[in-house]
């Protein structure tokens, strides 16, 4: 029984059987191909399925779009704290924030150190300057301003030492 196929393409003398058997080598092949991705495509659902399912059946979806939620109100809020913190710096820029304190004794006769200059400044070197002297006979206090680190009444040596200890410091 000779093919005609096979006659036409040069290879009639080629049994009929060979080629079929061929064809279902190939066909067995493949079936085999199919099903083990067939089994690789349902193992890689399950562990989706899983993946997709969180904490209290939350899918992944949710679990984004909440974490979403989350971030937009945290840049919200940390917006409004920085500029609360911007407020808060430029008013506490007049708050007294650099003390220097001197004691000293006033006048030979007085010991103990009862008298004191006390300096008191701001974020720009500006604010007063606080002499108490004690006597024997009282109490007198000074007060000087100061603006930008400078004094338009000259400062006794007491006083200077305060103001620059206070320009050396932070309260």
């Amino acid at each position: 029984m000779n093919s005609r196929i096979l006659e036409a393409i040069g290879l009639g003398g080629l049994d009929p059987a060979i080629p079929i058997l061929i064809l279902l080598i190939a066909v067995i092949a493949l079936t085999v191909v199919v099903v083990m991705q067939m089994k690789k495509q349902d193992a890689l659902r399950r562990r989706y399925e899983r993946f997709m399912q969180g904490s209290e059946a939350m899918s992944l979806e949710d679990e984004m779009q909440r974490l979403a939620g989350d971030v937009a109100r945290l840049k919200k809020e940390s917006k409004a704290y920085a500029n609360d913190i911007d407020l808060l710096f430029s008013k506490h820029e007049d708050a007294f924030q650099r003390l220097g304190l001197v004691k000293y004794d006033a006048f030979a006769e007085m010991g103990g150190k009862m008298s004191f200059a006390l300096a008191l400044l701001d974020e720009k070197n500006s604010g007063v300057i606080i002499n108490s002297v004690h006597s024997s006979t009282g109490c007198y206090s000074y007060i000087k301003r100061v603006i930008a680190g400078r004094c338009e009444i000259n400062l006794s040596p007491e006083e200077d030492e305060a103001m620059s200890k206070a320009m050396a410091s932070r309260v």
